[in-house]
């Protein structure tokens, strides 16, 4: 069964347990759940290779390769929760995945920590209907399968009784600040500036998209409720729109013109993935922008009580951020 007996916690003065969280990995969802996690009240500590992470007075900010499980368990030392917030180079999942997986499953399982994984859609493959959790996770991708693998160990850990474990998917992530990660987040600036922008993929097909505030919050939740262990969980997410619709409401929001949207020549994408093994990569999940690609998180607003940011309030922080205004989206 899982050892808890370490686990040493503080009471707040509204009652609520308090103690330190352990995230690895500071790319955007990271740091939204370790601000998350610190505004209930939590220490958190943030590993990552680097020490990087976000300067707040309540995240300590650790440097250490978290695939190392004797690093991690030094690091994580007296953590209530883990939290798999990596970000492994795109093309190579199937070698970086699997050593720092196992290594958070082990401490996990060592320190009675519970362990929460940040995971995505891409172990159900291609469905011609929303998704929901039950779907099983039948890709044929090697990323699908990568991924799939993951949650698969965690769940036989936490049914066996060696860990108390629990998995978030989401969407495309947007939000403030965030670029690289993000399909539509690389297109803001050209988008304010009235320029032609290339998407992957059919711009018309309806499409799901997770803010990553959003994220933050669904992730604090998994870690700190003990109803939702031994399953996995869909980030609450708005009601999908096209890559088309979206970049023309947010053209709307921000008084630009309608925007030119076209999408990026297959020959292109062909052509460009032989000089960069990142968009060689999305070969595999092309299917994800040809055809409908919408996910269900109704699940988790049933049980938690949590709704997705609506997204014109997910577009306007976006705005702001990109104008470099403060705004809080309405919830």
């Amino acid at each position: 069964m899982v050892n808890t007996d370490h686990v040493k916690v503080q009471r707040s003065q509204k009652g609520m347990t308090m103690g330190t969280h352990v995230i690895v990995g500071a790319g955007p969802i990271g740091t939204s759940t370790a601000l998350e996690l610190v505004e209930q009240g939590h220490h958190v500590k943030m590993i990552t290779r680097s020490g990087s992470g976000p300067v707040h007075a309540g995240v300590e900010r650790l440097a250490g390769d978290a695939s190392d499980p004797g690093v991690l368990a030094r690091l994580s030392g007296g953590a209530e929760a883990l939290y798999n917030c990596a970000n492994p180079p795109y093309h190579r999942w199937p070698e970086l995945w699997p050593p720092l997986a196992d290594s958070m499953l082990t401490v996990a399982s060592d320190t009675g920590a519970v362990l929460v994984t940040m995971g995505n859609l891409y172990g159900y493959g291609p469905l011609d209907h929303p998704m929901v959790e039950s779907d099983p996770l039948a890709s044929n991708g090697t990323k699908g399968r990568v991924r799939a693998a993951m949650w698969t160990d965690a769940l036989a850990a936490h049914r066996s009784g060696r860990v108390r474990a629990t998995e978030a998917r989401a969407s495309d992530f947007y939000g403030p600040g965030v670029v690289d990660t993000s399909h539509f987040g690389r297109n803001v600036g050209r988008l304010l500036a009235g320029r032609k922008v290339r998407v992957v993929g059919d711009p018309d097909a309806p499409h799901s998209w997770t803010y990553v505030p959003d994220v933050g919050r669904a992730l604090a939740v998994l870690g700190t409720d003990e109803r939702a262990w031994g399953e996995p969980w869909h980030v609450p997410t708005a009601a999908p729109h096209s890559q088309r619709e979206l970049a023309s409401r947010f053209c709307e929001l921000a008084g630009s013109p309608a925007p030119r949207v076209a999408p990026v020549p297959a020959a292109a994408l062909t052509v460009a993935g032989l000089f960069s093994p990142e968009l060689r990569e999305l070969k595999e999940t092309r299917y994800q922008f040809d055809r409908p690609f919408v996910l269900d998180s109704s699940a988790f607003t049933r049980a938690f009580g949590i709704e997705a940011t609506p997204t014109d309030g997910a577009l306007r922080a976006i705005l702001a951020a990109a104008r470099g205004r403060k705004v809080e989206a309405a919830r």
